[in-house]
């Protein structure tokens, strides 16, 4: 086994333990995760797209923007984070059209906002919380381990060729029908029923997950890097590894927003929305 092989393998390990170990507790050691992930990616999508190279002084509010939201999470749960990240982007983009930003800062902002924003709101405090959590796991790594297999397997027309050469329809397709497999099962497991609206909510975030693994694969390809950093040694940086998760927490989580909103149920967890309660 190479040296490089054995440090994907034991930050992988590392990895998964302290997600799963934070998922598990939820809480503020969840939030510390989520805060954390929103630094990172904002970190990472910044030096790709060399924010702090272009405008210094533009970066740094994105610095200050997302160091907000990140505090607001572990000390304060998030209360403020949904008006900041709002203020913030709509500030952001006054700075575009005065040609003083380009559109890389209010898409950064946003992206790793969103990211630390969701993730905390699905898990929440609370059992149903943890399963929604879970849920959304089973679609994201199903979808992609499947997707993978699936399209060695069976090959076939490409799905995004000019963003991911090696992504085939077929795999897409695999990879949806194993999230919707593995979610249902857990649902089945946990609450001894199952119902459309939660496959239909597992086929959509199948699908948000592959966008957000394609969207990734974009920016890459437009900056020219491999990796978005190097961060987790083996694996590349925190936003290839959470393309599709943090994706599919934005559509949990903005759906939720608008589907309570629609229907009276301002304060509706994500997890009653995912599940139908």
């Amino acid at each position: 086994m190479s040296g490089e092989l054995k440090r994907r393998i034991l930050s992988g390990i590392v990895l998964a333990v302290v997600i799963l170990a934070a998922t598990y507790y939820g809480g503020n050691w969840f939030r510390l995760v989520a805060a954390l992930t929103a630094l990172l990616i904002y970190y990472e999508w910044s030096t790709m797209t060399r924010l702090a190279e272009r405008n210094f002084r533009t970066n740094a509010f994105g610095w200050v923007i997302i160091g907000l939201l990140a505090a607001d999470l572990v000390l304060n749960e998030g209360v403020f984070s949904v008006p900041v990240l709002g203020g913030a982007t709509i500030t952001a983009i006054l700075l575009v059209l005065l040609g003083r930003a380009n559109w890389w800062l209010p898409g950064g902002i946003v992206y790793s906002g969103l990211s630390g924003i969701s993730l905390a709101a699905i898990r929440a405090d609370d059992q149903a919380g943890l399963m929604a959590m879970l849920f959304i796991f089973a679609v994201v790594w199903a979808t992609d381990i499947l997707a993978y297999f699936v399209g060695r397997a069976l090959k076939g027309p490409k799905l995004a060729p000019r963003i991911s050469p090696g992504k085939t329809w077929s795999g897409a397709v695999g990879g949806t029908v194993s999230a919707i497999i593995a979610s249902s099962a857990l649902t089945l497991v946990v609450f001894s029923r199952l119902s459309l609206w939660t496959i239909v909510i597992a086929f959509l975030l199948s699908v948000a997950s592959q966008i957000g693994d394609l969207f990734e694969s974009f920016i890459k390809r437009r900056f020219g890097v491999k990796d978005s950093s190097h961060l987790i040694p083996g694996h590349g940086g925190v936003m290839d590894r959470v393309d599709g998760l943090v994706f599919a927490c934005f559509a949990a989580f903005l759906l939720s927003v608008a589907y309570s909103a629609l229907a009276g149920r301002p304060e509706m967890p994500v997890a009653a929305f995912l599940f139908g309660f």
